[in-house]
Parts: C-alpha cells; structure tokens; sequence
C-alpha cells in the first residue's frame, strides 16, 4: 500500500547540440536510474532528444530524422520496462514543425503534445521554427511507425494518478494550460522546459511554480536544459524542481556540469482531499464541463512499485514554523492572537482583563498576549489582572515562575488559594479527599474558573482562555472548568506552537530575569498540578505520560484535521518522521489513544468559547470543524488495530 504516494523524477541529461544519437544514450541511461529506483514517471527537458539550442538546424531534414532514430532507440530500450517517460523532441506534422513532448511506456507512444505558447521576444525565436499546437488542428500522426494522437489537451490517467502536460512558456503564460489540466483531473503536471537563466529570474521562477501548484493544487515537477546546451547567447543551468500544493518537495543543483535524476513521492491521495475541500477549486472545474473536453489516455495498468520509506521530508512538527520566515512567521502569529482579544475589548468597551497564571505554557502565551494587547491599545498593564491560585498539587518552581513573570511584566497580581474552597466543597459533597480520582482533580479546575469569573465580574473584565489547540483535540479540560472562558486566546495555537512562541518571545525581551523565567517555564514539565507533588516538591502528574506525547499528537492532529489521511497513513508518515524516537508499538499505541480521545471528546468543543482561528487548523464549531459529539471511533479505531 503506498498510502497515495506516487514517485516522481526530473532528469536533467548532459546534451550536445544537434548530437541525437548521444542525447538518447544519456537519456536512457537516466531513464534506467529512475527505473531502478522506483520511479513511476520522470520528465526531461524540451527538445532534450536534438538539444534546445539548435537554432536554424531545426529546419535540416537530417536532424528531424536523427531525432525519430533516436527516439525509435529509446523506444526500443525501454519496452521492458514500466517506467513512463517524457521526453522532448521536434515532431514533423503536415507541413509544420511542432515543439512537443511524447510519453513513452513499455515502447509504445502514449501520446504527443505539442507546445501552445512560443515565445518570440528578446533572445527567442521559436516562432521561427516552430507553430503553435493551438494553430493546428488535432488528428493522428504517425512517429517511429506507430499512429499516435496529436492533441494540445491530454490526460494522461495511470492506476496511481491523472497527469497532465505542459511546455516551458506555457506556464508563463496568464492563463497556463496547466490551470484547464488540474481543472479536468490532472493531479501532477510535468513541464518539460528549456528556460535560460538571467539574474533573479530563478527566484522567479521558483515563485512562478509554487503559486501555480498552489493554484491548481497539484503536483508540478519541471525539468529544464542544463549543460551541453550552446552558451552562444545564453547559458542553461539545468533546474530541476518538484512542488506539490505550493510546497517545494525537491530541488536539483544548478550549474552542475554532471546529469541529475531528481526523485521524491507527491501525495496524490492528499492533493485530491484539498481539492474536496476546496468549493472554489470545485466551482471553478464545473465552469469547464461542456467546454473543451481532454483526450484521455489510459497508460498500461502497472502496479507501481511499493513505497516502504519516503525520500521527502515529513516534518516532525507540522505546526511550528521553520527556516528564514521563522521570525516573520512567529510574529504573524502573535499578531493574529492580539488583534483578536483587541477587537474583543473594543467590542465590550473593557478596559480591563483576568488570566489564571499557573507557571506553565498556556496561561504565560496566554498573558504574553494580553500584555500586547494592552501596549497596543496603550492601556496601562496594570489593567490585567493575573491570579495564580495555589492547589494540591502546586509546586514551589510553578509557583515561583507564576510570580515572578507577572512581577516583571508589570501587571496587577493577585493570589487566592483554593485549598480550603476544595475540602469544603468535598466535605459538602461528601468526597473522601484522600481519594485523588477525577472529582478531586476537576473540582479545583472548576474551583479556579469560578474565582476567575467572578473576579471578572467584580473588575468589569473578560477572562482570557488558556487552553490550547491539542488540549482541545485530546479533550484534555475540565468541562465547564478551564475549558470556559470568555474569550480563548490560545485555541488556535497546538502545545507544540505554545511552546515555541513562548521560546520565540523570550528571545525578543530585553529583560535578562524575564528571559530567565520563560525559559524556565518552557523546561518546566506539562501538568495541571491537580495531584499532590512528589516528597521532592516536584511535579508528579505530567500530562505527558498519561495521555501522550504532545509532539506525536499534534503530528496526528496536523494528517488527520488537515489532511483528511486515515489511520494507517498517520501511522507511516509517522514512522518516517519520528523512527529515530519512538519505536512502531508506541506510535500505533499513542495513535489509538489520539482517535479514541479526539472522537470521545466532541462534546466539549461543540461548546467552546470564542477565540481565533491562527493557522490552517481549528476545531472551533463555528468555523472548521463541524463534528457530532456521537460519532462513532469504530471505523478508526478498527484501522488503528489492523496495524
């Protein structure tokens, strides 16, 4: 089972002009390579049969018979093999030239499509040579003996994926062909290009790519001249580069003088789920049905060969920002959580907040946040109103941390034990206060949220939510306890991202003691503190070990809320991300655990209070997520078992 994948390549073959004989060679012997390492399809450059350079030569009958030889070889090399291949090449067609690509599969032409956007401008002249395949009509030709259809709109459908095909300038065209293709059904686009370089222009084109595989949402894998090429005028680099949905999956070395093969998987299985998701894409697609209609090509029904590792990337940490935007993209963050409680004051006309501070990460992102939002709307910090309220299970490092970072931020403070509220309450209920069972951990979260709302009632102020993103998919709150609030700062932002922007701010402050103190909290274990610390003072409940670690669940919660995947997908992308941490039992384990918890615990995010929507993930019921609190886990869980 390949879980959707399909294994793609961009081959950028060493070439010399006019030398076709030569060209095929490096051609099939790249086209071996890819074979060899399970390849189900691999792009060359245009006109990578004769070089792209050839200029006037295109117009020498010895040359266009050179290229139908070699092409007729390479036909020849590959009819034992499964691999599907595009490769570039000049096609005589009545009494035009055309500048096309041909897929070639078990030795037989699948099809050729010729090139619709020539590019006549500065250094080129293709129209010189060539006509577009839009001013020909489409019908048969015959190449290498075989009779093949000559059409500019083709899908090209194999029993793992639809593909579509484009050349070069086509792409940089207003409207690509690649935009009616992904409309018909093409999941993955192959653009056999030459493209020259100039200064910038590959910044460029590597934005031009990302925001057309976005677009359609697609695969897009681009293969262009490289060396050999004439550097008469212009030099090619040879770019090789493979996208999906807008993501850069692969990249070849420019300016390499060697051949490149390219290879990774595009998720298939994913793009089509976003595309179902996507009612824009959907209505889009529904404007071109009784317009031009593609010509279909069934490829050979071959089973591709099976995906057992992934030679992409599988983030460990889907949520967390990463490389050179890590800043820009922190801050975007933050920003979004301020503007968000500020437009909540501005709306009650308060002036005034209540946040429980506990000394761990949610409620000090939770603070953090609120004093922005005061420095913004230049009100003065001592505005909010921080209660640390010491329980059973409160240490001293909590506590002191709690303190100490209101101290420093210059908020009012204030601090209410809720020790004797609790053994009252269990007197009154009659709970035996030796018995640490759910009615003792969730009457102090209850304990604290009544105070929080009744101090907000006698302050005149909104009580800002602590709870985060993951706490909400485990259901990890007490219902009607730290589960209200009147406004959830952090209910967009997953444990993993708490911890990091927490992390991020205390790079930021000037403050060394601030610093100190957040970097504390960050190292500071996960836990309610609602059981009793150990005989050292130190943390004994950590939420961790009871339902998981957070960095595995917010991987789960990333495949399963985002990208629609089942089980058994969750699970081997998570042994390509985590194999170096956590054994195969413990990942099927903790995965069973996040399906039966995230199902069971519907119920309280049916209810949840306002907060902002951060990144591409949210279970708010008013937005993404619509869920009955009744669903059955079964289909799940089952899947979580057969693993």
């Amino acid at each position: 089972m390949n879980h959707g994948f399909v294994k793609v390549a961009t081959a950028v073959p060493q070439v010399r002009v006019a030398d076709c004989r030569y060209n095929g060679e490096q051609i099939a012997s790249l086209i071996r390579q890819a074979d060899a390492a399970g390849v189900e399809i691999v792009v060359f450059p245009e006109l990578s049969l004769t070089a792209y350079s050839c200029q006037d030569l295109f117009q020498q009958t010895l040359l266009l018979d050179e290229a139908e030889q070699a092409l007729a070889r390479l036909l020849a090399e590959t009819r034992s093999t499964d691999i599907i291949s595009l490769v570039g090449i000049p096609v005589r067609y009545g009494s035009v030239l055309l500048n096309c690509a041909v897929v070639l599969q078990q030795g037989r032409i699948m099809g050729v499509v010729p090139k619709t956007f020539l590019p006549n401008y500065k250094e080129f002249y293709e129209k010189r040579w060539f006509t577009s395949g839009i001013d020909v009509p489409e019908g048969d030709l015959t190449l290498c003996g075989q009779r093949v259809k000559l059409c500019r709109c083709q899908l090209f459908r194999t029993p793992t994926c639809t593909f579509g095909i484009e050349l070069c300038e086509d792409v940089w065209a207003p409207v690509p062909p690649s935009s009616q293709l992904a409309l018909m059904g093409a999941d993955i686009i192959f653009n056999l290009s030459a493209d020259s370089d100039a200064v910038g222009k590959y910044a460029y084109l590597r934005s031009l790519l990302s925001q057309q595989s976005a677009r359609c949402i697609c695969g897009y894998v681009f293969s262009a001249c490289g060396f050999g090429e004439s550097t008469q005028d212009v030099v090619f680099s040879g770019k090789a580069l493979i996208y999906e949905n807008g993501t850069l999956l692969a990249e070849g070395e420019r300016h390499s003088m060697e051949p490149q093969l390219v290879a990774t998987e595009i998720d298939v299985e994913r793009l089509r789920a976003e595309r179902r998701m996507n009612t824009t894409f959907t209505t889009a697609a529904a404007q071109l049905r009784g317009g031009m209609q593609p010509l279909v090509v069934e490829t050979a029904a071959v089973e591709p060969s099976p995906i057992t590792s992934l030679s992409r990337h599988i983030s460990t940490s889907p949520f967390v920002p990463a490389g050179k935007h890590l800043d820009e993209r922190c801050e975007e963050i933050f920003s979004i959580q301020t503007e968000g409680l500020a437009k909540r004051l501005q709306h009650t006309g308060c002036k005034r907040l209540v946040v429980g501070i506990s000394g761990g990460l949610d409620s000090t992102l939770a603070l953090l946040v609120s004093v922005r939002t005061f420095d913004r709307l230049s009100l003065s910090r001592e505005g909010i109103v921080g209660i640390t309220m010491p329980g059973f299970g409160t240490t001293d490092r909590t506590y002191t941390n709690a303190l100490q970072l209101m101290q420093h931020l210059g908020i009012t403070m204030r601090e209410i034990p809720i020790r004797e509220a609790c053994t009252q309450h269990f007197h009154d209920i009659r709970h035996d206060i030796s018995i640490h069972d759910v009615t003792y951990e969730n009457s102090q979260a209850r304990e604290r949220t009544q105070i929080l709302m009744d101090v907000a009632n006698q302050e005149g102020a909104l009580v800002v939510g602590t709870g985060d993103l993951s706490e909400l998919a485990l259901g990890w709150a007490t219902y009607n306890g730290d589960h209200m609030s009147m406004y959830g700062v952090n209910a967009g932002v997953p444990k993993t991202l708490v911890r990091h922007l927490v992390s991020w701010v205390a790079g930021t402050v000037n403050d060394e003691t601030t610093e100190h103190v957040l970097r504390d909290i960050v190292d500071t274990p996960i836990s309610p503190e609602l059981l009793p610390a150990d005989e050292q003072g130190n943390i004994q409940q950590k939420t961790e070990d009871l339902v998981g670690p957070y960095e595995l669940h917010d991987f789960f919660l990333y495949h399963l809320l985002r990208c629609c995947e089942r089980p058994a997908k969750i699970y081997f992308l998570a042994r390509q991300a985590f194999g170096d941490s956590y054994d195969e039992n413990t990942i099927k384990h903790w995965l069973s655990v996040f399906c039966r918890r995230f199902f069971n615990q519907q119920f309280k995010r049916s209810c949840l209070p306002d907060g902002p929507k951060v990144g591409s993930c949210s279970l708010s019921p008013r937005g993404d997520w619509r869920m009955p609190s009744d669903a059955s886990s079964a289909a799940w869980l089952k899947e979580c078992e057969q693993l």
